[in-house]
């Protein structure tokens, strides 16, 4: 269970060789609704507004090319490693992994959460250059939990 000062804070862990940032928020949806907004790339712009576009499929093996405002000249070219429905989505590239979960907390209520680890035995030469994801990290998890719960409400 998460508490209420972690409930959309990002928490960002930097170590020599990498760094990880993570946010968790509690979502009153049904998992299917966080999971079906999380695995359509196409309307990812439409609810959040940390991404700028996805191209491709969001399933396992599939390949995504992402645009995040974090930084819009450039592409992310992704593959979809784990995808287990309504549970647990996991990307990424060489340099790391993103990992989307979601957990019942208790009726009518889920824990989302999203962590990001990328390093490399080269990272302390480029670490510097790379932004702070914390921001777009708890906006990304408020777009979330605004459109999900949205959803869920019209449909009671």
């Amino acid at each position: 269970m998460i508490t209420s000062e972690q409930n959309g804070k990002a928490i960002t862990i930097k170590k020599t060789f990498s760094r990880e940032t993570s946010v968790s928020i509690e979502i009153h949806a049904d998992p299917t609704i966080i999971w079906m907004l999380l695995t359509n790339a196409a309307d990812y712009p439409r609810w959040n507004s940390t991404i700028i576009s996805i191209e491709g499929t969001i399933t396992l093996g599939g390949k995504i090319k992402l645009k995040s405002t974090l930084d819009p000249k450039r592409v992310f070219k992704l593959k979809v490693k784990e995808a287990e429905p309504d549970k647990k989505l996991v990307w990424g590239d060489g340099q790391g992994n993103r990992v989307y979960t979601i957990t019942k907390n208790r009726e009518n209520a889920h824990i989302f959460s999203m962590t990001e680890k990328i390093g490399s035995p080269l990272f302390p030469l480029y670490a510097k250059y790379i932004p702070s994801f914390d921001s777009s990290f708890q906006q990304f998890a408020l777009d979330l939990k605004k459109e999900a719960e949205t959803i869920q409400n019209s449909k009671n």
